[in-house]
């Protein structure tokens, strides 16, 4: 569910509804070398809705040296906060634990020829 307009503040949603949002969005971000969305591979590692629609992301990348980290970083801030019932995101970077492969859904295992 994105942002409309100023009237449309009126409707309540749970945080479930907006961590679903937030969801969705997130599976439209890839990777650009990897055919597969940052979601589904296992990058996003937490994410929890506060009230007033704070939003903490904690989300990793494939290795440190990702040289498209900011971008990355920041597409996922501006498109969460563009959710409904998002006021502020914040997006924490980690490399704790480091990503394996293991942490691919079996949908991204399967996008990657990997099942």
């Amino acid at each position: 569910m994105m942002k409309e307009n100023k009237e449309s503040k009126n409707i309540q949603v749970t945080p479930k509804e907006i961590e679903e949002a937030i969801i969705d969005v997130l599976k439209k971000i890839y990777d650009p070398e990897i055919p597969v969305n940052i979601y589904d591979l296992g990058l996003i590692y937490d994410i929890n809705v506060f009230d007033k629609g704070k939003v903490h992301v904690l989300m990793t990348l494939t290795a440190p040296g990702c040289p498209v980290a900011d971008s990355i970083v920041r597409e996922v801030k501006e498109k969460v906060e563009m959710v409904y019932g998002v006021e502020e995101a914040e997006v924490e970077l980690t490399f704790d634990p480091p990503w394996n492969q293991d942490f691919i859904s079996e949908e991204g295992k399967l996008m990657l020829g990997m099942m």
